[in-house]
Order: C-alpha cells, then structure tokens, then sequence
C-alpha cells in the first residue's frame, strides 16, 4: 500500500463510556484527597482510596502521592511493595508488583499501545508483572507484556520491551543484561 492511500484519522476509542467514567472521577478523588499529601504520608488511608476504586493492595505496601495511577482495578501490589514519586503507572491492562519490590521516582509502566499495522490503530494491551524483590529504577521504562522476574534489576532510565531474567541485572535503551544480581551477606 501507497503512503498516500492510507488513512491513519479513522481511529476510535473502545473504552466504555463507564470506563472513563470511572477513571474521571478515580483522577478527581486522587488529586482531592491523596494527590496534595507530602510524599509517602497517608499510606493507609492512600490504599484505602485505591481499595475503594477496585486495587488489591496489601497493608504495607507504599503509594506516594504523587503516583498517577490510571485505573486501580487494574493493580496489584503485595506486602512492602511500593509506588514511588512521579511513577506513572499506566495500567489499562493489569499491574502485579510482587513482594519487597520497588518501583523508583520517574518510572513508566506501560500496559498499552495501538496496534500500528492496523489503519484503525486499535488498541492493544498486555498486562505486566514485578516479581518479588525486584527493582524497577528511576526513570525506567517498561513496556506492555512484561515480566521483571524476582530478584532482577531494571537500571535507571531503561528501557524494557521483553522479559528480565530472574536475579539479573538490565540497563540500556533497548534494555540488555549487564550481570548477575548477588546479594551479599551482611
């Protein structure tokens, strides 16, 4: 097919109308109620604000206030699990962070993109997942469908596109395997 001969403007949205709904009135309470809370302060009554709106989210885990959140029935996040500043955790489709793990300030969970073969641009999401003991570092980017197995490192201002080896360690743009993680014995 010619360049000139496709029409990329025919795109529509598919989310329901009570989808954004929701998510209209999930952005208002945030910003009244949680948004304006000095970093990590009000843990508890910040999962109380996501539980309402659908998160599973257990009694340690950490949301900074300045966490965007795009639909809380979409995340998961285990005990000493945590959200840092400025993350944007964009979870059209599910977010699982697992135990102990960390997702650090500036970092970018992305659930979804558009299928770009299609001339409707539809969209197309596939959820992610972080292990235990992982870390996903400042600024980092990962990318719909992937798994930061347990205990691997995504460096900061990384980016990731495919699976992360357990008790590795990525950096890079696209991410690529820098070492082993080894913890060392105190």
């Amino acid at each position: 097919m010619s360049e000139a001969k496709i029409n990329l403007s025919k795109y529509r949205n598919i989310l329901s109308c009570k989808h954004q709904a929701i998510r209209f009135i999930w952005s208002i309470v945030w910003v009244l109620f949680a948004g304006w809370l000095p970093r990590s302060l009000g843990s508890g009554w910040k999962r109380f604000l996501l539980r309402i709106f659908g998160a599973k989210i257990d009694a340690t885990a950490v949301i900074y206030s300045s966490a965007r959140i795009y639909y809380p029935a979409n995340l998961i996040m285990e005990h000493y699990s945590c959200l840092a500043s400025e993350v944007n955790c964009y979870n059209v489709a599910l977010v699982k962070i697992g135990a102990n793990s960390t997702i650090s300030q500036g970092a970018y969970l992305c659930t979804a993109s558009h299928d770009i073969t299609n001339p409707l641009n539809p969209l197309i999401t596939a959820p992610i997942v972080i292990e235990d003991q992982a870390w996903v570092a400042t600024g980092a980017f990962v990318g719909m469908g992937v798994t930061v197995r347990q205990g691997a490192v995504v460096g900061a201002c990384a980016a990731v596109f495919r699976d992360v080896e357990p008790w590795t360690v990525v950096g890079g743009n696209p991410a690529k395997f820098i070492k082993r993680r080894v913890i060392q014995d105190a």
